[in-house]
């Protein structure tokens, strides 16, 4: 992963939709109790939509998914065996999921140490920063990578390639894929003046007014 031993090279992604964001706190995973909490993300991109420059950067992680699953694992890529897996799946897997699907490709990307997490204009997005909700299910994004194995001593219990998480830049805002509405969206009527026009004591007037609501 990210902060492996290992000498990494570094990669940049396309933007992509974000999905499951764990960028501020580590969780562990519920199938693994052994294993350490991680931060992470799911990363959705549809390449029909790439740029050439997006195609270049999804071409340079692509070969470096090749290159070590052949170094590795002794197959190219797109022919490891169904027990290896391949850090970059069909969004089509998931295609029941709000943003996955047909058409999308979409990769799980973790890390162990808490990664650096900014906006376009590189200022920093944290709870320690008071914008935490800036990243949210929806928003688009890229992310600073790298491609690494795993599973390879005996006795590991999966074993496979994918990608390690540096640091996230938020790109701009997207519709929320967990349907959740936004505190400044869901209260855009106007507040009844009459609350703001009394005083507190016109509200505390021991009045059994309220029974006629029963």
């Amino acid at each position: 992963m990210a902060d492996s031993d290992k000498k990494t090279v570094k990669f940049f992604t396309p933007v992509f939709r974000l999905s499951f964001p764990n960028l501020f706190v580590a969780r562990r995973n519920e199938d693994d109790p052994d294993a350490k909490a991680k931060f992470g993300l799911s990363a959705i991109w549809t390449p029909a939509n790439f740029t050439p420059r997006e195609k270049e950067l999804w071409l340079n992680i692509m070969k470096e998914l090749d290159a070590i699953s052949r170094k590795d694992f002794g197959a190219p890529w797109k022919e490891l065996p169904d027990n290896v897996k391949r850090g970059v799946r069909d969004g089509a897997a998931k295609a029941g999921m709000e943003g996955y699907g047909k058409g999308t490709r979409f990769a799980n990307i973790t890390t162990h140490s808490r990664p650096g997490v900014i906006t376009k204009d590189r200022e920093d997005i944290g709870p320690e920063h008071g914008n935490a909700d800036l990243i949210y299910p929806g928003c688009y994004c890229r992310a600073s990578v790298n491609v690494y194995s795993y599973g390879l001593k005996k006795g590991s219990k999966g074993k496979g390639v994918a990608l390690g998480l540096f640091n996230v830049q938020k790109i701009k805002d997207g519709p929320r894929l967990d349907n959740r509405i936004a505190a400044a969206d869901d209260f855009d009527e106007d507040i009844d003046s009459a609350w703001l026009d009394q005083d507190d004591n016109d509200f505390d007037n021991g009045s059994d007014d309220g029974d006629d609501f029963e």
